[in-house]
């Protein structure tokens, strides 16, 4: 049995456990009646929590600053799960960690990028198939808030109007991001949007930038030579000014393009983890205009 399988086995036994234990419930937790909403990682769960208003409890099973592609869940994450009125995840193949652990699961499921046309990985060990990053679309987020409003309507229909009434003026505010995104990028032709990992397809898309990369996912592992020397190619070829890490994952290859090329490593970008509370992007919204300030900013040589 693989380390993995062994711990959803022991996740199972422990929620058994805990189910025939019927230990009683904290203090104070019978008297929070609102729906109660468990999220794969901490960037959905804050769109959760914009369009849920005061009538939902969200959790999120990966904590802020970790890393979502390789999480192993515990038998406290199935515990969470189990005990869910609605379970919402990303899909496209991000977190293959948790569809395992629904099993057995009886709360609803949402998938939030259902409706949105992915863009597929382009080489590496994933090549061909779909990049699950659309969330960094400001365009494609709007997508998983009318999927979040409708997943909470039907979940607690006796708030279905509140959920509708958050989830227009939270896309609004979406599409406003969109709109200084190109703004502000769309007058730089020649510039690549460099990152370690290619995070970034669906945000490049939608400024008109190129893209290149050290690894496709990051659950592929760090850097090959054969990536670094490719990259460095075609940073000089363009003239690119920038190149970018991500929060979550260490930046030292990166590091070594910028000395290959003379491109300032600028960063780190925010994709796959919101900051705690007092960092820089506590929600979704401040992760967009993060990105989009520090990228536009950065390349403004280009």
């Amino acid at each position: 049995m693989s380390n993995f399988s062994a711990r959803v086995a022991a996740g199972a036994m422990c929620a058994a456990l805990l189910a025939a234990c019927a230990f009683p419930a904290a203090p104070g937790a019978s008297a929070d009646d609102r729906l109660h909403v468990v999220t794969t990682f901490t960037v959905i769960a804050d769109m959760a929590r914009v369009v849920g208003g005061e009538h939902v409890r969200v959790e999120s099973v990966v904590k802020p600053g970790a890393e979502i592609h390789g999480y192993e869940p515990t038998p406290g994450d199935l515990a969470r799960a189990q005990g869910a009125d609605l379970v919402l995840d990303n899909g496209l193949g991000l977190e293959s960690w948790f569809a395992q652990l629904l099993t057995g699961v009886d709360a609803p499921h949402a998938t939030l990028s259902d409706g949105v046309p992915p863009l597929p990985i382009v080489d590496g060990a994933a090549a061909g198939e779909r990049n699950p990053h659309a969330w960094m679309s400001a365009r494609a987020g709007q997508v998983y808030v009318r999927n979040i409003a409708a997943a909470l309507a039907k979940a607690d229909p006796a708030h279905a109007d509140a959920y509708a009434a958050n989830a227009k003026a939270y896309a609004a505010e979406l599409e406003a991001i969109h709109t200084d995104l190109v703004a502000v990028l769309r007058d730089r032709p020649r510039a690549l949007l460099v990152t370690c990992e290619g995070a970034f397809s669906y945000l490049a898309r939608d400024a008109g930038l190129g893209e290149a990369y050290l690894w496709p996912v990051n659950s592929e592992g760090q850097a090959t030579v054969r990536g670094v020397i490719d990259v460095v190619d075609q940073v000089r070829a363009t003239g690119t000014p920038a190149v970018f890490c991500e929060s979550t994952v260490s930046d030292a290859a990166q590091r070594q393009v910028a000395a290959e090329t003379g491109a300032r490593l600028a960063g780190p970008l925010y994709v796959d983890s919101l900051s705690g509370a007092d960092g820089p992007v506590p929600t979704y919204l401040d992760l967009l205009r993060h990105d989009t300030r520090l990228i536009a900013t950065a390349l403004e040589d280009a």
